[in-house]
């Protein structure tokens, strides 16, 4: 009797591990993925705010005064 309610609770205990193990690799996944999207997140702003400071100082210089190729 002892030994039944011993097995039964490892078993129990075993069933609970399994479905940890996997939902921390389903989570470790999810992570993962995330991590990879906000480098590239990171890297698409940092290009972004570059180009963004090149045009306010093309803008700062002042207007173009070259005449467009047509005339």
């Amino acid at each position: 009797m002892a030994d039944d309610n011993v097995s039964m609770r490892v078993t129990a205990l075993e069933e609970r591990v399994a479905y940890q193990d996997e939902t921390i690799d389903a989570l470790n996944q999810a992570v993962t993925k995330q991590w990879a999207q906000i480098d590239k997140l990171t890297r698409l702003v940092d290009a972004l705010t570059d180009r963004l400071r090149e045009a306010e100082a093309k803008a700062a210089q002042g207007p173009v005064t070259e005449r467009p190729p047509h005339y």
